[in-house]
Order: C-alpha cells, then structure tokens, then sequence
C-alpha cells in the first residue's frame, strides 16, 4: 500500500471514529439542549409581574395572630412554640366562632382554608374560615397531564438553584419530581409561568399558585 492510500485509510477512520463518538454523546433520540440560566439578575423570572385576582381566592395555611398582627402563611411555618412564619398581612380577621386555634402568650394560631381577595400585597379575610381538617378541596388538574419531564437531575438541579436564587421569599416551595422543577408561588395568572418557559425551556418549570380562584 502507498503513502498516499495509508494517509486515505487513516483518514477515513478517524471520520468514522468522531461519528461513532457523536452519536454515543447524543443518545438515540439525540440531546437536549443544555438549560439556560443565563440571565441577568432583574430580567429573568423574578420580574414576572402577574395581574391580580378578578374576584375571590381560597388559600390554605396557617393564620398566625401576633398582639393583633395576622398573617395567612402560605410557606413554611418555623415548627416552634409558638409556631413562627413570614405571610401574607390578613385584614378583617377574627376570632370569634372560630374553632381550632391554639394560644400562647399573645400568639394565637390555627390551620385554615381561608377565603379573601388578593391586592398583590394583603389578604382580605371575606367568609367564615374552614378549619382545615375539615376542608375538603377538589384536587387540581395536574399541569403536566400526567406526563413525565425529560429533563435530566443534573439540570434540574441547576435550575432549582438558580429559581431559588433569583425568586427568594417569593417562592414558597421548589422541588424537583417527575423530570420537572415545582414551583409555589402565592399567585400567578399565567406571567410567571411564560416567563419560566422563556428562560429555562417548555416542560422544565412548572408553576403553581397558591390562592385558587373561586369566583
């Protein structure tokens, strides 16, 4: 064989071989492309701004009255005694003909689905609360129809971070299950979704509401 014809052979297999490695790293559908969390603080999903409720809402959580200071807690409540939390402010609240709550000192708490209106800021109690135990809601349609994400853990993993990063406080619960990064937040008409799909991808994040519109 000739200089030239080794060159040839040794040429091709070198081909062959990249193609072989292109397709191991593509897998038999092929890749998805990398998730983007790339962009700048304050033009990301944190400056989603969805509008407001057009009339009532339902929420459930734990109504935590400090010395006359009422919050509807939506997140996570600090398993102390008294309970602690960060919420939404709750106007037109009272106790009376309530069951269910629990005092300690000036701290007087119970759990409640709680009907209200929503301003983006303050809760307005507007019908007598449920206690908790004893609400027995409709479930919501699963967002994902029952289909599984196709992200994988890695990515999943990044996007929970940058999320948090960006949302703070403003996210009341993110986690990942089922190839999809859940995020809570108090309320959302649509906004923060599109804005989560613009940024990370369709079928990546899926946003959820807190306060369900009942009216």
């Amino acid at each position: 064989m000739s200089t030239l014809q080794r060159r040839l052979v040794l040429a091709s297999a070198s081909v062959v071989g990249l193609l072989v490695l292109s397709a191991c790293v593509a897998g038999p559908g092929g890749s998805r492309a990398p998730t983007s969390t790339s962009a700048p603080a304050g033009q990301g999903i944190e400056s989603a701004g969805p509008g407001l409720p057009d009339g009532r809402v339902i929420a459930t959580g734990t109504v935590l009255d400090v010395a006359g200071d009422v919050q509807l807690c939506l997140g996570a409540v600090a398993e102390s005694y008294p309970p602690q939390c960060s919420g939404l402010p709750l106007d037109d609240w009272t106790w009376d003909g309530v069951d269910g709550s629990e005092t300690s000192g000036e701290v007087t708490w119970g759990t409640y689905a709680v009907y209200g209106t929503y301003d983006g800021d303050r809760y307005t109690n507007t019908d007598p609360p449920i206690l908790l135990a004893l609400y027995d809601p409709i479930a919501p349609a699963d967002p994902t129809g029952g289909v599984d994400g196709e992200t994988d853990d890695a990515d999943l993993t990044g996007v929970q971070d940058d999320v948090t990063s960006r949302l703070g406080a403003d996210a009341l619960t993110v986690r990942t299950d089922r190839g999809y990064v859940w995020l809570q937040v108090v309320w959302d008409d649509g906004t923060i979704q599109d804005a989560a799909d613009a940024q990370y991808g369709d079928d990546v994040v899926v946003v959820t509401s807190a306060l369900r519109e009942i009216d």
